[in-house]
Order: C-alpha cells, then structure tokens, then sequence
C-alpha cells in the first residue's frame, strides 16, 4: 500500500479534511494524494507559495518571522500552516518550507525542509514542526519531503488527540 492510500484511508477513518501550504514541496503532497481514487473527498486545498510575498498575503506569514528566522524555518512553517487551516474549510493542515538543492543557500544546506502539521481538534489548535534534511537530487528530496509530510501526519494527529499541543 502506498504512502498516499495509507493516509488517505486514515484521514477518511478520522474524518480529517486535509489543506496543504507547499513551497519546497510545490503541490507534490496535494499531488500524490488525488492519485488516490475518492482522495477528493479527504481534500480541501492546496496552497504553493514560494515568495516570502505569498506567504505574507496567502497565508498570513508575518514579515517579522521571515526577517528573524529566513524562509527555510519551522516557525515560518508554522505559521504557513496556521494560515492555510485558518482559510480553509479543513481540520488538518500540513507545511513545508526548504532549499531542495543542489546548492545551499543563506547557510542553509540543501536538503534542509521544515515541516508544520496543525490540527484542530475539539476546538482546540495543535500544532507541530520538525526540521529533517534530505540527501538527494532536487526532484528525489522533493518526493522524500512529501512523503515525509504524510507520514507523520498520523504520528502528529495522534498526539493532538492525546492532548498534545506543541
């Protein structure tokens, strides 16, 4: 069973309605969950932001976390992923940020992706952020990243169940 079916039959099972805000990952999340037949139902949107503008006006990326802390952060992550669950009619939300490669950038590595999954859960927001860095060509850490996403969705959405906030 894929990635993509795994998560798709959990968020069915939850009654999880999911929204994604991309940048590094550019929809490739989104993506390989429509391959997923009846995936339209568990999707509410997508949102592929690559400019500190977009964030801004899309998602409502404070200018201030991107001057402090740079695009490729788990607190502009955070905020990408507030913002999408926010807008949307969803009560999942996943985010990445990152330099895909093949050079650094900023003093940032290639590879270097920082993800946020944010949940709403019994009227209460979780939110959670990892920062992983993946070795590869850009299209391979691309692929790695939205996988990655998904696959802690489950681990991050148990945790908010349990409490969890942060």
């Amino acid at each position: 069973m894929t990635v993509a079916r795994s998560i798709c039959e959990y968020l069915r099972e939850h009654e999880l309605r999911l929204t994604t805000a991309e940048s590094c990952t550019a929809g490739q999340i989104v993506t390989l969950l429509a391959e997923v037949p009846g995936s339209g139902s568990l999707i509410e949107s997508g949102y592929v932001v690559y400019s500190p503008e977009a964030k801004q006006r899309l998602l409502g990326v404070n200018p201030r976390t991107i001057e402090t802390f740079n695009l490729t952060s788990r607190e502009v992550a955070k905020e990408m992923a507030l913002g999408a669950l926010h807008d949307a009619n969803a009560n999942v939300a996943v985010a990445t940020t990152g330099i895909l490669g093949p050079d650094d950038m900023d003093g940032i590595p290639a590879g270097t992706v920082c993800f946020a999954w944010a949940f709403e859960v019994n009227g209460q927001r979780a939110l959670f952020s990892r920062q992983e860095r993946f070795f590869g060509s850009r299209g391979q850490v691309q692929m790695w990243a939205a996988e990655h996403a998904l696959l802690q969705l489950r681990h991050f959405h148990q945790r908010a169940l349990a409490g969890e906030r942060r």
